[in-house]
Parts: C-alpha cells; sequence; structure tokens
C-alpha cells in the first residue's frame, strides 16, 4: 500500500531523481496481461507532484502540466497532485470567486494535458462551484480522477472539513466556504492499482480508511495543503 508522502522522504524514496518537486515511486506489483519472461510481475510507477499554488490559476497549471509531463517521460502510469493545486487564494472572498464548476475551463486543460500524456491523474483537491452553488455560495473541496482517456472516472467531495483552533493565528473555518461531501467514493481500479480517495484532514477520521481499506483500496490517498502549524501536527505522527 502507497502510504503518506512527506518532503523528508522525497531523497529517500528516489535518491538518484534531480527533478524538482517530483518523486517516482514503485506501487504494488501488478500482474502482467503477457508475460514473456519468466516473472509475470512488474512494478507500475506513480508519480507524487508537490507545488506551492498561488491564485494565479493559469502559472499553477503550467507548474504542473511540466511536472505530470515529465512523469509522463520517466514512464509513470498515474500522477497525483496535492490538494488546492487549481489555486491558493488570498482570502475566502476570493476563494469563492476563482472557484469553477467541473465542467469550467480549468478541468478542461487537465481533461486534456491527461489524454496528451496517456497517463492517469488524481486532481487532489479541487475547488468546485457544485449544482447547489446559486443557493449556497460555497463550494466544494474535490477531489477528481481521471483516466488516460481525459474522463472523469470518479470525484470524491471531502467530507470532513478543517475548523481549528490555531495557536498564535487564531481559528481555521474551511466550513465558512465550503461544504462537506454527502459521501465515500468507492475505491477505483488503476493501473497502479485499487485507489481509495480522501483529502487533507480527512486522515483524522480512521473509520474512513477503513471503509475504503474494508471496500478493497491498495492505495489511500490524503492530497494535502497543510500550514506551518497544521503541517507538522499530522504529517509527522501519522507517518512515524
Amino acid at each position: 500500500m502507497l502510504g503518506f508522502i512527506t518532503n523528508q522522504l522525497q531523497s529517500l524514496l528516489c535518491p538518484g531523481l534531480r527533478i524538482r518537486r517530483l518523486s517516482v515511486l514503485c506501487a504494488q506489483p501488478r500482474p502482467r496481461a503477457m508475460a514473456s519472461s519468466s516473472s509475470s510481475w512488474e512494478l507500475p510507477l506513480v508519480a507524487v507532484c508537490q507545488v506551492t499554488s498561488t491564485p494565479d490559476k493559469q502559472q499553477n497549471f503550467k507548474t504542473c502540466a511540466e511536472l505530470v509531463r515529465e512523469a509522463a517521460r520517466l514512464g509513470a502510469c498515474l500522477a497525483f497532485l496535492p490538494e488546492a493545486f487549481d489555486f491558493i487564494a488570498r482570502d475566502p472572498a476570493e476563494t469563492l470567486r476563482l472557484s469553477e464548476p467541473l465542467g469550467g475551463n480549468l478541468l478542461q486543460e487537465y481533461t486534456q494535458l491527461a489524454r496528451e500524456c496517456g497517463l492517469w491523474l488524481s486532481l487532489g483537491g479541487f475547488h468546485e462551484r457544485g449544482q447547489d452553488w446559486e443557493q449556497t455560495q460555497k463550494i466544494y473541496n474535490c477531489h477528481v480522477l481521471l483516466n488516460s482517456k481525459g474522463s472523469v472516472v470518479a470525484t470524491y467531495r471531502k467530507t470532513h472539513l478543517c475548523d481549528v483552533e490555531l495557536p498564535g493565528q487564531g481559528p481555521m473555518r474551511e466550513s465558512n466556504s465550503t461544504i462537506p461531501g454527502p459521501s465515500l467514493e468507492s475505491p477505483v481500479s488503476t493501473p497502479a492499482g485499487k485507489i481509495g480517495l480522501a483529502i487533507c484532514y480527512d486522515m483524522r477520521f480512521p473509520e474512513l480508511s477503513l471503509a475504503l481499506a474494508q471496500a478493497g483500496a491498495e492505495i489511500l490517498t490524503y492530497p494535502s495543503a497543510f500550514g506551518s502549524i497544521t503541517g507538522p501536527a499530522h504529517w509527522e505522527p501519522f507517518s512515524s
């Protein structure tokens, strides 16, 4: 099972790789459809891409696209992008203004990118204007999975929103602008294995992980955009 990937682990996972913000990992062995040698197993490659998002959506897309194309060149079958890969705004009002529906221009660019590169994309946290946008004026934090043809094969809307008090910084209230998702998404079969979709703060709730594992998930994903306080409070204890 592919677990938590942190900045500190990158040099251990791929010491010879000299690509900024890109880790290429081996997932679980998968059987080959046609084995011509004595071994009938091979290790699919997956890429974990790290980016520092800004309010500039096009610049963020350019950065992500460069990493995805490099992952494809190295032979990865699936590339993971983090939560808020699309943008990180300066305030909640800007977050709402920059958000888009799943059928908007930005996601179309990522579907074209998946087709161009011929690999699957895990888009770890898209600021989605749902069908209830006009009524609620709130968004969903949506994990989108695209196949190599650019089709949306799964969407998971974050169920556990991060409402916390930060020492020295005051409250963080994701629920001020975001609606919790209604349900879990069944694990999805991909070339790297069966993937269970989650997002960031979901990792604090083990029932979600157990439900996905019991449903057959081989890889649990927690794309995240933690800050300087919330990051160490989650990645270091939970990955040790």
